[in-house]
């Protein structure tokens, strides 16, 4: 099988540094390997999104000469998907209709699901906004990531039967992002350590669905003068296309990878070539790092 990486940015705001370092690993893992490199945008989440937001990050992405080798895949063109594999799960009483709340969810023991209304027998019918709950059977509770190694979970968590579509009739991300990497091929994913925890569930529909396993790699996160992640929640700043090779050769430096002594003098496109000749995916620290100028 051919490497096959991504990059799949939701669109509820512009790039920010975090974002430039997940989309340059990723596309160096995969270049490095003489692989693809994909786009997705992950817009299944309208009152998240930004009017605009996913013109202007294929444009950033452009800029920066991160160049994709597949038409760009937008995951509002494949609700109809989702919903199909969702009745078919229902149907072969794979997953179930969930009417708890939320303040009855916080009230449990580390306000982890106990698959309540596993037996009710819950429908459509009843005319009030439902989950839909996957029936959990093929729980996993570790995986070996391509950076921190050996990852594990408490067991009462990987049974949980977690959400693949929410009250507000919205496709829930875990479903989703699984349906399209194993439809793109996908077969190494590198993303932020802030998705570790939800690995479990993803590995858990893989093995459901019988879908061949990606390797993970989870990237150590760029932290504000807070200590808290960059991200368009904490309103990280977008990043300027008016100095790429900067902005490349700082990302470089935090994922660890050695930088070309002349630089100042190379293109993008020659330093990026730099990097891909270079990449060393062992070489990029586990912890996370913060970044006070940003």
């Amino acid at each position: 099988m051919s490497n096959v990486g991504r990059f799949a940015p939701s669109p509820s705001g512009l790039l920010h540094f975090g974002s430039l370092i997940t989309a340059l690993a990723s596309y160096l893992q995969a270049k490095s390997n003489n692989g693809e490199w994909l786009v997705r945008i992950e817009d299944i989440d309208p009152p998240r999104e930004v009017v605009g937001a996913a013109q202007k990050i294929l444009f950033t992405l452009e800029q920066f000469g991160l160049h994709w080798d597949r038409d760009v895949l937008y995951q509002s063109n494949r609700l109809t998907i989702y919903q199909d594999i969702i009745n078919t799960l229902l149907k072969n009483k794979l997953a179930y209709y969930c009417n708890c709340t939320r303040q009855r969810i916080h009230g449990l023991t580390n306000q982890t699901y106990d698959n309540h209304c596993r037996h009710l027998q819950l429908s459509t019918t009843t005319q009030q906004p439902m989950a839909v709950r996957i029936k959990q059977t093929s729980s996993i509770d570790s995986f070996v990531d391509g950076i921190r190694g050996k990852q594990t979970i408490m067991s009462n968590d990987a049974s949980e039967d977690f959400i693949i579509y929410r009250k507000d009739g919205l496709i829930a991300y875990n479903l989703a992002v699984v349906i399209d990497d194993h439809y793109q091929g996908v077969t190494e994913i590198v993303r932020g350590a802030d998705l570790l925890s939800v690995t479990f569930k993803q590995l858990s529909l893989y093995q459901l669905f019988n879908f061949t396993v990606p390797h993970y790699y989870h990237l150590p996160l760029a932290l504000n003068s807070d200590r808290r992640k960059l991200s368009k929640q904490n309103h990280a700043q977008p990043i300027s296309t008016n100095n790429v090779r900067q902005l490349t050769v700082d990302a470089l430096r935090f994922l660890g990878q050695s930088i070309p002594d002349n630089w100042q003098d190379a293109s993008q496109e020659q330093l990026l070539q730099w990097a891909i000749d270079h990449w060393q995916i062992k070489d990029i620290p586990k912890n996370d790092k913060l970044i006070s100028s940003l």
